[in-house]
């Protein structure tokens, strides 16, 4: 049964469980531009907008969604929405940003379709972070299935003192035609692409009496199923690698395993399809209106890296978030610093490689990128940190990440000053070093930085307007200056 289908049943259950309270329907349309000079677009004039914005320095679209909301019996609940978009100088000239049917029970949720989801396990300051590690909103959704509970939900008998929050997905990569059309020639792509993730998260404190709270989980992706083209001279595209797609495979993706006989070498000795993830801590402080908020987010692609093989974790985000009590004009301030320059290591796994049959050695991780799949991306965005820059990024036609072994700082303040106006800064300095296979010619440096401010009227209820300034100075994306507006209105109607 495909999204469609599945979103047409649920909306003909409905009336079936339907109570007396009235239908509510919301909107949204949206209009943006940007321009700037440069290669490329400010970076955070780009990242962490689901896909909507373009790395190319003149670029805009035009978007209109509509969501319908309906309680029911007995803690019931039917969500659903349609957002469609066109652009230029986009992945895409026309595209269906958000097709969803949720229904939920009290704080379980059945979702289906593409939808821009927030709720990642590890929640930090979506309008000052740089990013997650393993998924973020840095790219175009993914259509899929999904089952979980997006807020943390006590545990019965533990008096609020232990929650839980968690999910459970499938879905599908649906850019493969993008994928053949950007791929160069003699580089390699990948169509029909299957996605898993799931994550479980743990609150520990009742915040009511003791103002301290930890937070630990992990989040898990794999990318599996699917087939491996390369792109010929003469346009046309040959078939290397078909990957199985049974019932088995998801089972593979649910419990990471070995491949059998009908996957590559690699698969077999390692696991099947491409496995990477996060582990995730927070801890938070309450003072009076003051609340403090640590963050570490934890990213891996094996088992060494995700088990603490070598005593130690070089790689991942910490992050501390300050939000103020009320205050005119700053509310919250964020500081991250990210690296992901070790890899474990630039040793080979031996068990695949090597003669040393009695020996593993894992290193060399090359994070984001994978010789099957190409990369963890969607649409050219990558789907792990934007400070990576994507597969979108690169002008000889390769879907892999450029430079995976970074080190970077980071920096965002906000304020609301009054109900009509509200801002925000954001700043990045980056350091690369290329792939351990394909080192850079030398270490290279890019700072980014964003100032936007957003007005919305009273005397115009439902509208907004947003004008951001994307400075970029480095020898790594270039240097780049630019602009973006963005006009938006919002609103509901039905009893």
């Amino acid at each position: 049964m495909n999204f469609s289908k599945s979103i047409l049943l649920l909306f003909l259950a409905t009336p079936a469980l339907a109570q007396e309270s009235a239908q509510e329907f919301q909107y949204r349309v949206e209009a943006a531009a940007t321009a700037s000079s440069g290669t490329y677009a400010p970076l955070w004039l780009t990242a962490n907008r689901f896909g909507m914005t373009s790395e190319k320095p003149n670029s805009g679209y035009l978007r209109a969604g509509i969501d319908w909301h309906k309680p029911l019996k007995r803690g019931w609940r039917i969500d659903a929405g349609l957002d469609l978009a066109g652009g230029v100088k986009q992945a895409s000239d026309f595209w269906v940003q958000q097709a969803y049917a949720d229904i939920s029970w009290k704080m379980l949720t059945l979702s289906i379709g593409s939808k821009e989801r927030m709720g990642f396990p590890l929640e930090k300051n979506s309008e000052l972070t740089s990013g997650w590690m393993a998924e973020g909103p840095n790219m175009r959704p993914i259509p899929q299935i999904r089952a979980e509970i997006k807020d943390f939900l006590a545990i019965p008998g533990t008096r609020n003192w232990l929650a839980f929050k968690g999910h459970l997905a499938y879905g599908m990569f649906t850019d493969g035609n993008w994928q053949e059309d950007f791929c160069g020639v003699n580089q390699a792509f990948a169509k029909k692409v299957m996605y898993h993730s799931k994550s479980l998260m743990f609150r520990l404190g009742n915040k009511e009496k003791l103002p301290l709270e930890f937070e630990f989980g992990l989040f898990m992706a794999t990318q599996f199923g699917g087939d491996q083209y390369r792109k010929q001279a003469d346009g046309t595209s040959q078939q290397t690698i078909d990957m199985p797609d049974g019932l088995k495979s998801y089972w593979h993706a649910l419990f990471p395993t070995a491949g059998g006989e009908d996957t590559p070498e690699g698969e077999q000795v390692n696991v099947e399809g491409n496995m990477l993830g996060s582990w995730n801590f927070a801890l938070n402080y309450y003072f009076d209106d003051w609340k403090v908020r640590a963050t570490l987010d934890h990213y891996f692609e094996d088992h060494s890296q995700m088990f603490w093989e070598y005593g130690r974790w070089k790689d991942g985000q910490l992050g501390i978030e300050v939000y103020l009590p009320k205050n005119k004009w700053v509310s919250a301030v964020l500081w991250e610093g990210i690296s992901t320059k070790d890899a474990s290591g630039p040793i080979l796994y031996d068990g695949f490689w090597g003669s040393f049959s009695d020996l593993q050695m894992s290193g060399g991780d090359d994070y984001y990128n994978h010789y099957i799949y190409q990369a963890w991306q969607h649409y050219g965005q990558g789907i792990g940190h934007p400070l990576i820059a994507g597969p979108a990024y690169n002008e000889d036609g390769t879907i892999r990440f450029r430079s995976n072994r970074m080190k970077a700082q980071h920096v965002g303040i906000s304020g609301n000053p009054s109900e009509e106006w509200k801002w925000r800064v954001m700043a990045s300095y980056a350091r690369h070093w290329g792939t351990y296979a394909h080192p850079l010619d030398k270490m290279r440096k890019q700072f980014s930085s964003m100032a936007e401010v957003t007005y919305l009227p009273q005397w115009a209820k439902g509208w907004s307007l947003s004008a951001a300034l994307g400075l970029d100075r480095g020898n790594y994306l270039g240097n780049s200056t630019g602009g973006m507006i963005t006009l938006r209105k919002t609103g509901g109607f039905g009893k």
